[in-house]
């Protein structure tokens, strides 16, 4: 992990999942989420504690559990409050909910991992209890009630919002709960103005309209992709198959109930879009393009 001072009281742990920091004041700060597991809260803890700094609170952009899963360890030692926004609270305080979610009913063993399993945290609904300098806006698409921060150096956090190219290239598919909201946060992204933006999966950049774009016509090369195999009728399964086939990818307990529930996202949006219908055949659910 690595701390870079981005402005005059913002900062970013470079991580696999970059974590912010915002210094309310010469002692005190607040993180913008908290990394993938106890670990990730130690190393974080180590660097606020290496700087003299004490952890106020924590914001999370987030419910997915390499966004919270510092969060206990750095609530335990710290004493900090913890703000969510909405669902995401719920979620972070009852963290079975997200394996339970993309499962889609009580999550087998093997999906009670620290990815798809954070520890439970006690957390505080958003609302107007940022400290001075800090703003919250609304990242809808990715999860239920994502987040992005805005501190007072113009400086935008922008959670998973955005997926960098080297991620869509080897892996194409990104999680994504609302296909039609994610979109609309794409054209919110484009209106922004800031000096810097951190997306948590991506490099620090000062231009973000590539990332936009490369994004954006990812989600139409999928939706094209699932609209035309299902010329003829097909199952879901058979949809999943043939996307994993089609992008090369490896099927594993994590990625079918990623990807998985991301495919039903898209199946759902096409739907929406009068693009897909279904019917129920011999006790099958088939999807079938309206042309």
């Amino acid at each position: 992990m690595e701390l870079i001072q981005v402005g005059e009281k913002t900062y970013y742990i470079k991580n696999a999942t970059n974590i912010g920091i915002y210094k309310i004041n010469d002692n005190n700060v607040y993180l913008i989420d908290s990394g993938n597991d106890k670990d990730a809260g130690k190393k974080i803890l180590k660097i606020i504690e290496s700087n003299n700094w004490k952890v106020k609170g924590i914001i999370n952009t987030h419910s997915n559990a390499d966004h919270i899963g510092g969060n206990k360890i750095i609530q335990d030692r710290t004493n900090c409050d913890i703000y969510s926004k909405g669902i995401e609270k719920t979620f972070t305080e009852f963290p079975i909910l997200e394996s339970s979610f993309l499962y889609g009913g009580y999550p087998f063993k093997n999906l009670k991992n620290k990815f798809l399993l954070a520890k439970s945290s006690n957390v505080i609904q958003i609302q107007d209890n940022l400290p001075e300098g800090l703003e919250y806006f609304s990242l809808k698409g990715h999860f239920f009630d994502m987040i992005g921060i805005k501190t007072s150096d113009n400086i935008y956090f922008l959670a998973d919002s955005l997926f960098s190219r080297e991620t869509i290239t080897k892996y194409h598919l990104f999680f994504i709960y609302d296909i039609k909201e994610y979109l609309k946060t794409l054209d919110f992204l484009s209106t922004l103005n800031g000096n810097l933006y951190i997306p948590s999966h991506c490099e620090a950049t000062h231009d973000i309209s590539s990332l936009i774009e490369i994004n954006k016509n990812k989600i139409e090369e999928i939706s094209n992709k699932i609209y035309n195999v299902c010329e003829n009728e097909k199952t879901f399964e058979e949809i999943l198959k043939y996307i994993f086939d089609e992008y090369n990818l490896n099927m594993n307990e994590n990625q079918y109930v990623l990807v998985g529930s991301t495919i039903k996202s898209y199946l759902s949006y096409l739907n929406d879009e009068n693009k897909l219908n279904y019917k129920f055949n011999n006790n099958k659910m088939l999807w079938k393009k309206i042309t």
